[in-house]
Formats: C-alpha cells, sequence, structure tokens
C-alpha cells in the first residue's frame, strides 16, 4: 500500500446543547438563589439569637439562687458599713451588731469591721480568756478600696468560706473594710441539684471559681478547653458551643451575676434548640438554594430532552446512518415530535431522497463511463498488440541483424504501452495502479525475449518491487522507463568468462511520498565494446531513460563500477506532489 497523509486533526467539540442549557439557567435563577440564601441567612441568625438567649435565660434562672445568696451578703456588708460610723467606737455594741447580724441571717459564719490603722475593730466572734478573737488569717486591706471585693476559698476557724468586703467611708476618707463570709458550702447548695443536664459554676472576673455544684479536685473539668474564665468575662456574656476539658461536646453560657465581677457559666447537654442549629436547618443555608437549583436544572433538561435533544440525537443517528452507505430512512419518523422538529426532518428526508436520486445518477453514469473506458483500454491493447504483430512478421522478413534488433527494441516498447492498457482494461479500480504488478509482467516479457533472441545466455533475474499505487498518468513514463532501463540491462549485461549475468530490479519506497526504481545489471570486462557504451551513455535507450524521468519530476543517478552498472531513479508520487502543492 502507498503512503497516505495523515488525516487531519479533527476540530474540539462545543458545548453540547443540554450544557448550554445548564449554563443559561442557572444565570437565569442566580439571582432568586442569591435572594434565597440572603434571606434564608436571616432566618436562621434570627433563629440562632433566639437560641442563644434562651440559653443564657437558663443560665441565669440556675444561677439565680447563687445571686440571690451573694446580693444578699453584699446588701448586708453594705448597709453595715453606712451605719459603722456610728457605732465603730463603742466595741461592745458593734460586738453585738456583728453577732446578731450572723445569727439573724442563718448563712453568715462571720460578720466584723477592720480598722485601716486599728485592725480587727469588732466581729461576731466572742474573744477568748485572753480578750483577743481567734483570728488568724484576715484578708489584706485593699489599699485602693472599691465598691465590694469577694474573697473566694478562706477558712475562718476550720470553714471553708466565701468572703465579701465592703469598704467604709467617712467624709471620701476610706477608714475600713466591713468583712462578712459564709460557708462555701451554700453556694455549692445554691448550685447543685437544679438540673440534671447542666454544670454550673461561679467565677471571678479575674479568673478564679467561686463555687461549683461539686467543690472537688476536677472542678475545672467542666470548663471550655479553649478558653480561660479570665477570657470568658473579658468577653462579657455570650454562649457558644465547645468542647469541655473533660473532652465532651458541651453548650456554655456566660451570664453577669453581680455588677460584672462574678459571673455564672453554665454548662449544658446539646440541644436541638441550643445554641447551634439543628442540622436540617445549619445546611439550609448552603444546600438548600444548590437543591434547587440542581431540581430546577434536573426539571429543564428532563423537559428539553423530552422535547428536543432525544429528537436531535435520532436526527444525528439517521445522519449517521445516511453517511455510513445507509439510503433507506424514507420511514424514519420521530415520536410525538414538536412541529418545529418535524418540518426539519421532513426537510432531511427530502434532502436524502434528492440525494440519493442524484447518487443513483452518478453512480451510472460512473459505471457507463468506466465500461466505456474499459473498452478503450481493451481497443488500444488490441491494437497495440497488432502493431507488435506486425513488427514481428517484419522482423521475421529482415535478414539484416542490426534491423532485427531494432526491431524488436521498438516491438518491446509497444508491448510495454500494451500491458498498461491490459492492465487497465483488467484491473477493478481505475484511479490507481499497482506498480509492482504491472511493472512485474512488463520486466518477464522483455527479460525473456532479450534473453533468448539477443545474448543466448541465461540472465539471473531478481526483483524487489514494493506493492505501490500510482496513478495512470505516471504509469506509462514509468512503464516505458522500466521497459528501457530493463533492455539496456539485458543487452549490456556479462561477465567474464565462465561467469553468470545477472540483474536486480528493485521499485523501494524511501519515505516522504517518494518511490526509486532500481536496475542493477552485471557487466563485461573493461574492454568489451558493451562496456564502452555504457560510459559514453550517448545511445537512444540513455537519452529516453532521461526523458522519462523528467516526465516522472524526477532525478536520476547513474554509477558504473568495475563489476556491475547501476541506475536509480527517484521520484515523487503523484498525489504527493498534489498535496505539496496545495499546502
Amino acid at each position: 500500500m502507498s503512503d497516505r497523509p495523515p488525516p487531519r486533526a479533527r476540530r474540539p467539540s462545543k458545548p453540547g446543547l443540554a450544557l448550554r442549557l445548564v449554563f443559561v439557567l442557572t444565570i437565569a435563577i442566580l439571582p432568586l438563589g442569591l435572594i434565597s440564601v440572603y434571606q434564608t441567612h436571616k432566618v436562621l441568625q434570627e433563629r440562632q439569637s433566639l437560641s442563644e438567649v434562651a440559653l443564657l435565660q437558663r443560665t441565669q434562672t440556675a444561677v439565680q439562687k447563687s445571686r440571690e445568696v451573694i446580693r444578699s451578703i453584699i446588701a448586708t456588708a453594705e448597709t453595715l458599713a453606712i451605719q459603722i460610723s456610728a457605732i465603730e467606737y463603742d466595741e461592745t455594741t458593734c460586738d453585738a451588731i456583728m453577732q446578731q447580724v450572723v445569727e439573724r441571717s442563718g448563712l453568715f459564719v462571720f460578720a466584723g469591721y477592720r480598722d485601716n490603722e486599728l485592725g480587727l475593730v469588732c466581729s461576731s466572734i466572742n474573744p477568748g480568756p485572753d480578750g483577743e478573737k481567734p483570728l488568724s488569717d484576715l484578708p489584706e486591706l485593699d489599699s485602693n478600696p472599691d465598691q465590694f471585693v469577694l474573697s473566694p476559698l478562706e477558712f475562718l476557724g476550720g470553714i471553708a468560706t466565701v468572703s465579701v468586703t465592703v469598704p467604709v467611708f467617712e467624709d471620701a476618707d476610706f477608714r475600713g473594710t466591713v468583712w462578712i463570709s459564709v460557708p462555701i458550702s451554700v453556694l455549692n447548695d445554691a448550685l447543685s441539684g437544679i438540673r440534671d443536664d447542666v454544670d454550673l459554676v461561679l467565677f471571678r472576673s479575674g479568673g478564679e471559681i467561686v463555687a461549683t455544684e461539686e467543690f472537688a479536685e476536677d472542678r475545672r473539668s467542666i470548663l471550655p478547653q479553649d478558653k480561660t474564665l479570665m477570657e470568658l468575662a473579658a468577653e462579657g456574656q455570650q454562649s457558644f458551643r465547645g468542647t469541655s476539658r473533660a473532652g465532651q461536646v458541651r453548650d456554655f453560657a456566660v451570664s453577669p451575676v453581680v455588677d460584672g465581677r462574678i459571673y455564672g457559666l453554665g454548662s449544658w447537654k446539646p440541644r436541638p434548640d441550643g445554641v447551634r442549629l439543628p442540622l436540617y436547618e445549619g445546611i439550609a443555608v448552603p444546600y438548600f438554594p444548590i437543591a434547587i437549583w440542581a431540581v430546577t436544572i434536573l426539571v429543564a433538561y428532563m423537559g428539553m430532552h423530552r422535547l428536543v435533544i432525544r429528537h436531535v440525537r435520532r436526527l444525528r443517528s439517521w445522519m449517521r446512518l445516511y453517511a455510513s452507505g445507509r439510503t433507506d430512512l424514507q420511514d424514519a419518523r420521530f415520536d410525538n415530535a414538536p412541529e418545529e422538529l418535524e418540518i426539519v426532518a421532513e426537510a432531511f428526508r427530502a434532502m436524502t431522497r434528492r440525494l440519493s436520486e442524484q447518487d443513483r445518477e452518478r453512480q451510472e453514469d460512473l459505471s457507463e463511463k468506466t465500461v466505456l473506458l474499459r473498452e478503450v483500454h481493451h481497443r488500444v491493447k488490441n491494437n497495440l498488440q497488432l502493431i507488435s504483430s506486425m513488427i514481428n512478421m517484419q522482423i521475421r522478413a529482415t535478414e539484416s541483424p542490426e534491423a532485427k534488433r531494432l526491431l524488436r527494441r521498438v516491438q518491446d516498447r509497444v508491448m510495454a504501452l500494451s500491458a498498461i492498457h491490459r492492465y487497465l482494461y483488467l484491473a477493478r479500480k481505475l484511479s490507481m495502479l499497482r506498480a509492482d504488478t504491472l511493472l512485474e509482467e512488463i520486466i518477464q516479457h522483455v527479460v525473456v525475449a532479450g534473453t533468448l533472441e539477443e545474448t543466448g545466455q541465461t540472465i539471473k533475474v531478481s526483483t524487489q518491487l514494493d506493492p505501490v499505487e500510482i496513478n495512470p498518468d505516471q504509469s506509462v513514463p514509468l512503464s516505458l522507463l522500466t521497459t528501457e532501463a530493463v533492455m539496456n540491462a539485458v543487452k549490456y549485461s556479462g561477465v567474464a568468462a565462465g561467469g553468470e549475468a545477472w540483474i536486480n530490479i528493485a521499485l523501494k519506497s524511501v519515505g516522504d511520498g517518494q518511490l526509486c526504481l532500481s536496475v542493477v545489471n552485471s557487466v563485461a570486462s573493461a574492454g568489451d565494446s558493451a562496456h564502452e557504451e555504457h560510459a559514453d551513455g550517448s545511445g537512444l535507450g540513455s537519452r529516453l531513460i532521461r526523458s522519462f524521468v523528467t516526465q516522472l519530476n524526477g532525478t536520476l543517478e547513474t554509477r558504473e563500477l568495475p563489476n556491475r552498472y547501476e541506475l536509480h531513479a527517484v521520484f515523487s508520487l503523484a498525489w504527493h506532489q498534489d498535496d505539496a502543492e496545495n499546502d
């Protein structure tokens, strides 16, 4: 087979109707999607805000009892601070008031007044036998007193207490501090037993724990893992979901208890209505508009597929069948297609009818022309054979050997032309010819005729012909070129005494659409006349060979070596030349 140019690259496919539909619908519903996302986001924000408020409200309710206890201590201390300027110099009266405060409260374990200069002036604890009151550890006086100070986990008489100190002023001068303590168990009890699903903690703004439900060693395990109490106090009232130090996921709420100094922390079990939204609501913002988009695209695609795409695909399949050779498409029909597509289908059927009729007429014309062309080749072949017979009769009637030789060479050229027309007459395809088959027939005739009638010696002939196709325009000069080259090889082939004459004939494809015809024959010794005629190259055969090579637009190369003579003709295939000119 001959080398053919590679097929041209296919153009990149464009997006189909379905993809374009998806793109257009996406652009069309994008504003609605953005509005839906915005509105859904606002609703969920309001829902989350309500959930946070509800969680904070539950936390405030849970620490309400503790708030009342602390505020009761502060209120009592502030009342004593107001009255202390009138009673502080009467120690007995001051002690009696402090003792009465402790007894009536039922919660306090200590109440006292400490002067800024004199130390502990009076308290609810009776003095010992030596007149001294058994208090070893007293809170240090605050050099910059504020409204009140709550000191957690102090021990009075071996009891763990929580103390509140309130400053006493006289004429804007700091005089001392009223000090009231309650057992820490009072606040712990106020935090316990509220609800089973919450853990409560009271803490100061400085980060110290005041009270918990169970004041145990692991009391800090209920605190959030990634935030300190000081950070929570600085951020103020809030709610969030996080992981406790015990590794549990909890909802946390921070609520002020007293004047931004004491805060309550509630650690709640996660609930659907807590600080986090339920799962179906949490995914509503990003996924619900996407779901709407997907459903819209799906419904639109199904409708478009039902009305248009499936009919277009069926029409495309009809076109492919017609392109592959199917012509029985007159009964092809759509299934409930829109009127516009039915018009397109009817136009396609009408087109196929016209094309089929035109193709039938073209095939009939081509068949008729092919028959006529074969008949022409057949008649030309017969006429050339008749001419060859006439030349043969003339050869027999001629007595001159030189005349016979010349007539025989003319006869060989006529038979070469006859072989071409005989091949075209018998070939199934007239547009291209198999060069190897054509040349094989010519070579056999020329070699056999030359061997038997001129040299009288046996010539060993070998051929190597590639299966290459050529067009009829190149077949004539190639056949005549081969005929002249082989006749010259038969005529001048020879070797030294006792040797054997040989001829090698080859037709090879050398790439890039080029062929090389090579005829190599053995030659006689250097003093032989045949050798001298080869060297001169002025004979008719040589001129014809150059002429045929020129007709093929090729190049000719000859080499004369001591033991052989080489002829190489390189030319391009006609279809490759046409492609090069088009490029």
